[in-house]
C-alpha cells in the first residue's frame, strides 16, 4: 500500500508502539550495515536494503501480517516526520562538504566541466525520452500532473544524479580518496549533484505552479532566498560565530546556530514552494566553513552523526512505498529499461568525455563506473518526485531498484578496473640524535 494512503488511515499510536518500531528499524539497519561491510559494500547499502525489507516487498509475503506488528501503520506519520528531520540534517552535511577547491589547475577544471556536463546531459536526455515512452503505463490516478512534461523532466533529473556521500565512502575504503582519479570523480559528482538539484528545483517550480504568475513568483522567491543566504546569512554567521564576541559559547553555540539555521532555511524553501531539502543543502553550502573549522570543527560531524542515526527511518518510510512483489510484467520491463538507460547514459557520458580530455581507457572506465553510483541521493530525489505526483509507485519501485543495483555494482566493477591501493604503514618519525640521547 502506498505510504500516503497508509498515513491517511493512521491513528495516533501509543508511545510504546512507536518506540518499538524505531527499535526494530535501527536494529535491522545495524545488522544489515555490518553484513554489507563484510561483502565489501558501503554500510548505507545495508541500511537501504533493510528499509526495503521492512516494507511490503518481503513482509507482505510472510504469514501472520508481520509488517503491521513490526511497524504499525499508526506509527508511520511520526516516522515520516522523524525521517524528514534526518533528511534535512543529512542534506546540510552534503551542502557543507560541497567543495571544488581540490582541483585548481586549468586542465583539471576543463576535465571536470566536460565530464560533469556530458554525464548529466546524456542521462537527462535518455531519462526524459524513457519517461515519454513509459507514460502510458503509469497509473494516471496517482499522478498529480497533466501531460508528460513533468514526468519527463523529473526522470531526466533523477537519472543525472550521482551519490556524492556514498561515492566518497567507496573511495576512502578503496584507498583512492587522495588519488587523482578519486579527486576527479568527487569533483565531478559534486558538480553533477549541484546541476541535478538545480534541474530538480526547476521541475518542482514547473509542476507546482498553476500558471505564469505563480511560476514567476516561485522563481523570484527562490532567487531572493538564495541572495539572502549568500549576502546576509553567510556574513551574519561569520559575525555571530566570531570567538571574540562576548556571547561566544564554543561548540554549544555553533551547534545551536547551525541547527536552527538549517531548520529555518528548510522552512523558508517549503514556504517558497520548493522542498525542504533544497534549503538545507543551500544553508550547508553557504555556511562559513573556515570559521566553523577553526572554532568548533566537531559540530558538523555531530550533526552528520545525528542524521546518520535517523536515516534508517527515512529508508524504512521509503521502503513502505516499494513493492517488488507487485511489479508485474510491465513493472519488470520498466525496471530493466530504467537500469539499462541509467547505466548507459551515465557510463557513456563520463567515459566519452574523459577520453576526449586526455584520460586513459582504464581511467575513463573507472570514472564511468564511479559516477554511475547513485545510492542515497537518488532515494532523496525519488521521494521528492513521489510527493510531487510526477511518478507512480510502480515507477518509484523501479527507480529504487535501479539505485540499489547501480550502487551495488560500483564496488566489484571498480575492483576489476582499479584494484585498491596497498595501505603502506607509516613509519614513526625519527627523533634528532640530541633528543634521542
Amino acid at each position: 500500500m502506498p505510504t500516503h494512503r497508509v498515513l491517511a488511515q493512521a491513528a495516533a499510536p501509543p508511545t510504546g508502539r512507536f518506540l518499538l518500531a524505531l527499535a526494530v528499524i535501527l536494529a535491522v539497519a545495524f545488522v544489515l550495515a555490518r553484513l554489507a561491510r563484510r561483502v565489501r559494500q558501503p554500510a548505507v547499502m545495508g541500511e537501504i536494503v533493510g528499509g526495503i525489507l521492512l516494507g511490503p516487498s518481503l513482509l507482505s509475503l510472510l504469514p501472520g501480517d508481520p509488517q503491521t506488528k513490526l511497524v504499525p501503520p499508526s506509527t508511520l506519520p511520526y516516522l515520516q516526520l522523524l525521517s524528514q528531520l534526518g533528511l534535512v540534517l543529512f542534506m546540510f552535511g552534503v551542502g557543507y562538504h560541497f567543495d571544488l577547491g581540490q582541483l585548481r589547475t586549468p586542465t583539471a577544471r576543463r576535465q571536470v566541466a566536460a565530464v560533469s556536463l556530458t554525464s548529466v546531459a546524456l542521462p537527462f536526455g535518455l531519462g526524459a525520452g524513457l519517461a515519454y515512452g513509459l507514460h502510458p503505463w503509469l497509473s494516471q490516478s496517482e499522478l498529480k500532473t497533466d501531460g508528460r512534461l513533468g514526468p519527463a523532466l523529473f526522470l531526466g533529473a533523477a537519472m543525472s544524479i550521482t551519490a556524492f556521500p556514498v561515492l566518497a565512502r567507496i573511495l576512502a575504503e578503496r584507498g583512492l580518496y587522495k588519488d587523482p582519479l578519486g579527486a576527479l570523480s568527487l569533483a565531478c559528482a559534486a558538480v553533477q549533484d549541484f546541476l541535478a538539484w538545480c534541474i530538480l528545483a526547476a521541475v518542482v517550480v514547473v509542476v507546482r505552479a498553476s500558471g505564469p504568475w505563480p511560476l514567476a513568483r516561485m522563481v523570484i522567491e527562490s532567487a531572493l532566498l538564495l541572495a539572502v543566504l549568500v549576502l546576509l546569512v553567510r556574513p551574519g554567521l561569520v559575525w555571530v560565530l566570531d570567538p571574540a564576541r562576548p556571547w561566544a559559547g564554543g561548540p554549544a553555540l555553533t551547534h545551536a546556530v547551525l541547527v536552527v539555521g538549517v531548520l529555518l532555511t528548510a522552512v523558508a524553501t517549503e514556504e517558497a514552494g520548493l522542498h525542504a531539502v533544497f534549503g538545507a543543502f543551500a544553508f550547508g553550502a553557504v555556511a562559513p566553513h573556515r570559521r566553523i573549522d577553526e572554532s568548533a570543527p566537531q559540530v558538523p560531524e555531530r550533526i552528520e552523526q545525528t542524521s546518520l542515526l535517523l536515516l534508517p527511518v527515512f529508508f524504512t518510510v521509503t521502503g513502505m512505498s516499494v513493492d517488488v512483489s507487485g511489479l508485474g510484467v510491465r513493472g519488470l520491463v520498466m525496471t530493466a529499461a530504467v537500469v539499462v538507460v541509467a547505466c548507459a547514459g551515465k557510463f557513456t557520458g563520463a567515459f566519452g568525455a574523459a577520453r576526449l580530455t586526455g584520460a586513459t581507457p582504464r581511467e575513463a572506465t573507472a570514472l564511468g563506473v564511479l559516477l554511475n553510483c547513485r545510492g542515497l541521493t537518488e532515494l532523496v530525489i525519488l521521494n521528492v518526485g513521489l510527493s510531487l505526483g510526477v511518478i507512480d509507485t510502480r515507477l518509484f519501485t523501479a527507480m529504487v531498484l535501479m539505485a540499489v543495483v547501480t550502487t551495488l555494482m560500483t564496488g566489484p566493477l571498480l575492483h576489476r578496473v582499479r584494484p585498491p591501493l596497498p595501505q603502506v604503514p607509516e613509519r614513526p618519525a625519527r627523533r634528532p640524535a640530541r633528543e634521542a640521547g
